[in-house]
């Protein structure tokens, strides 16, 4: 077997989450490629072979990647395969090939064979999330619908800042995610801030029009988190719980009250999907694959806090 290393981006507007469900008509990116996959990398010697994809990270329901990655096992004969009468490598033609049988919110960005140790979900270093909103400082452009979430209101950006940076450094993030089973919230977060967009023309040299036509995005918005990896709900509840506090419902000190005390309740769930995207993933140097997801598979612990082993000091 060798494994393959596949870089996409998609829309997930109409997709309900990354991974595959039991119920077979809902739709999925990974039941799309996995189903587009399946057909062409059919092989009469190995007809019990099912196509697996490994995620970087699970997206759900509505939200969007710019940048994800997933690995793939295949057999050499099955990759040869996909060739045809197309004169490039197999590992192109199945690149070409995937990318023609994609739906139009599905972008095949490469496929590549991937280093020794790779493991697209275990070796990434971090991952880097944005969600992007409109609120009343700009105008609502409703060509934005599918990946930009929209208030009325005017949120104040220093308190959501505020609140942003007590998330940073290794936390139990329990008031903001929910655990796989058997799994953990803790989290290091390595990013978190809030900043605008500025407001600026499309065309950087206007050439003396009368009127400079804006950047689609100019005004919103942005909340960029990078960690090493995240749990479920988390980037959508810490935007919740931001937004909270930006609208001036709750205050930076019951904020930092959830950071201290990781429970799970009504006012830290998640934010509407739309607005997030899955921006980037990292991954160490080649070398260095293996052993960062040996590490990351273990389970992990908040450090003990250290004890006066003198009371009398």
């Amino acid at each position: 077997m060798v494994r393959l290393r596949i870089d996409l981006a998609y829309d997930g507007f109409s997709f309900n989450g990354w991974a595959v469900q039991p119920q077979s008509n809902i739709r999925t990116v990974q039941g799309e490629i996995e189903q587009a996959l399946a057909r062409l990398l059919h092989d009469g010697n190995e007809p019990d072979y099912v196509p697996r994809l490994t995620v970087a990270g699970r997206t759900d329901a509505g939200v969007h990647a710019s940048h994800q990655v997933c690995h793939l096992d295949v057999t050499e004969p099955m990759l040869d395969a996909c060739v045809g009468h197309m004169r490039v490598e197999p590992v192109k033609a199945l690149e070409t090939r995937l990318s023609r049988m994609m739906p139009d919110d599905i972008a095949i960005h490469r496929v590549s064979f991937a280093p020794e140790g790779f493991d697209a979900r275990f070796s990434a270093l971090e991952r880097t999330y944005v969600y992007r909103i409109s609120d009343a400082a700009t105008d609502y452009d409703p060509r934005q619908l599918s990946y930009v979430w929209h208030t009325d209101h005017l949120l104040n950006m220093d308190a959501m800042n505020e609140a942003a940076a007590l998330t940073l450094g290794l936390h139990d993030f329990g008031s903001f995610a929910t655990p796989n089973p058997g799994g953990t919230t803790i989290r290091e977060v390595k990013t978190a801030y809030w900043s605008r967009i500025p407001t600026r023309p499309l065309i950087a040299n206007p050439m003396g029009e009368r009127y400079h036509t804006p950047a689609i995005e100019s005004g919103l918005l942005c909340f960029t988190i990078v960690a090493d990896a995240f749990a479920r709900n988390m980037v959508r509840s810490l935007v919740n719980a931001c937004v909270q506090v930006g609208l001036g419902k709750r205050d930076v000190a019951w904020f930092a009250h959830k950071m201290a005390v990781p429970l799970r309740e009504g006012s830290t769930g998640p934010i509407a999907p739309q607005g997030l995207t899955l921006e980037h993933v990292a991954y160490p140097e080649d070398a260095n694959l293996a052993a960062r997801a040996n590490s990351i598979r273990a389970k992990r612990t908040l450090p003990t806090p250290a004890t006066n082993s003198n009371p009398t000091e």
